[in-house]
């Protein structure tokens, strides 16, 4: 059966390869969507993705449109960097690849098919580089004078370029001092030079300058900005006294730049070092401000005296002179109940004219129970009592002792005087009685007796 003509014609077609014309419009290829545009960091890797739909015979390639230079020929690389490489995933995608991208592969590239006439579109790559620091043009550490003018400077490459930044490490706010006299603080300050004039000690520290420009890492550099002057002391109490026998501490505060040497002498000019006697403390509160502390430790008479804080650095030498007196101390007293009952005793005032001892509603034998259990008492009390206080304490029982004695004969010769009356009454005395009464009596009641 003979063939119809026109399969004869679609072979001779397909032998042709579909490279021709004659495959008509229909068949034309035609990019399935736009090429995208690339921002890569330096050191990374870029690909660029071309779909193209209906290639059939036609041929993908590659070029650097900016330098018209051929990358690649569909799936042949014909520039000689070796870190450009190419791939497809059957005839629709085609993909660049750029690796370990540096800045001279920024630019525009071109994915084109060899049809006629050429069909093309291009996409940008962008290489971005993070900031870093020009060393040659970026400020170290710097020392001005107070009342000088201290310029620090940070300058960057990046792409984009960075934005420069300034803050204080600690937080503080930054003061910009103005030529017509007028100060700005800022948290913040954005550009490349720093410029503190009329700079105090207050703006002594250390500054950061921070680069940054959307591409990570942003980088900073610590800058330290010292301000130097002469010491100075200040005291918060310049006479400071204390009891003997107790703890006292003397403080000062030091500001100086450079770094003072902080030491303290006695009146003898005798330097104070820690020992058993001495506690001697230098703590730091700011980079120019410190403490000293010295502990005198079981204050006695030869410790008072003054106290000179000194503070020496390469400007100049500053003291200040701390006196340290005695406080007098309560006696020292033994403050048991006994001990208070014989000081109330003691204080107890004499018999006398107005100040009779004894009561009339308290029988007489009673009285002289209590004074005999208060004269035991009191003994006793007495043995009591420590070494330190013996002196004073055989004095109060002296006088308490003759206080009871006293009252006992006021007692007693009340009674032979009372007895004598009834005696007179009756009409004379009974002498039995009367010598057995006084052979009980001692001292000055015997001479009653007698003279009676």
């Amino acid at each position: 059966m003979q063939q119809p003509w026109w399969s004869l014609y679609l072979l001779g077609i397909f032998m042709l390869g579909l490279d021709s014309k004659l495959v008509g419009q229909a068949f034309q290829p035609e990019f399935a969507e736009p090429l995208t545009n690339l921002t890569v960091p330096i050191s990374r890797d870029a690909t660029f993705r071309c779909l193209v739909q209906n290639l059939g015979g036609y041929r993908v390639g590659w070029v650097k449109a900016d330098t018209k230079a051929i990358q690649a020929i569909h799936v042949h690389v014909v520039t000689n960097n070796h870190r450009v490489a190419v791939s497809h995933n059957g005839q629709t995608v085609w993909n660049l690849h750029i690796r370990n991208v540096q800045e001279e592969d920024r630019g525009q590239y071109m994915c084109q098919i060899n049809t006629d006439p050429m069909k093309s579109q291009m996409g940008y790559l962008d290489v971005v580089i993070p900031p870093d620091f020009i060393a040659e043009e970026t400020s170290g550490d710097v020392m001005v004078p107070e009342g000088g003018t201290a310029k620090v400077s940070c300058r960057a490459r990046g792409q984009p370029p960075p934005r420069i930044m300034w803050r204080r490490e600690d937080g503080s706010d930054i003061v910009i001092r103005h030529p017509n006299g007028t100060k700005t603080k800022v948290t913040m300050f954005e550009e490349e030079t720093l410029t503190l004039s009329k700079i105090s000690r207050s703006d002594m520290g250390a500054y950061l300058c921070i680069a940054s420009n959307g591409v990570p890492p942003s980088v900073s550099k610590r800058i330290v900005i010292k301000v130097h002057f002469h010491p100075v002391i200040q005291v918060p109490n310049q006479l400071v006294g204390a009891p003997l026998g107790t703890d006292v501490t003397l403080e000062c505060y030091v500001e100086s730049s450079p770094k003072s040497i902080n030491y303290w002498v006695r009146d003898s000019n005798e330097m104070v070092i820690s020992s058993s006697k001495y506690e001697v403390i230098n703590s730091v509160i700011s980079s120019f401000e410190s403490r000293m502390i010295l502990t005198v430790r079981r204050l006695t008479a030869a410790d008072v005296g003054g106290y000179r804080c000194v503070a020496k650095n390469s400007l100049g030498e500053v003291d200040s002179i701390i006196r340290l007196y005695e406080i007098p101390g309560p006696t020292i007293r033994n403050t048991s109940p006994a001990t208070k009952k014989d000081e109330y005793k003691f204080s107890t005032p004499m018999e006398g004219p107005d100040n009779q001892f004894g009561s009339a509603e308290r029988p007489d034998d009673e009285d002289d129970r209590d004074s005999v259990t208060d004269t035991i008492e009191d003994g006793q009390r007495i043995s009591s009592i420590n070494d330190n206080a013996t002196y004073k304490n055989k004095t109060i029982h002296s006088i308490t002792e003759k206080q009871n004695l006293s009252n006992k004969i006021r007692k007693i010769i009340n009674k032979f005087e009372i007895g004598e009356e009834k005696l007179e009454m009756n009409g004379g005395y009974d002498l039995h009685s009367m010598h057995a009464f006084c052979s009980l009596l001692t001292g000055a009641v015997i001479y009653h007796c007698v003279r009676t």
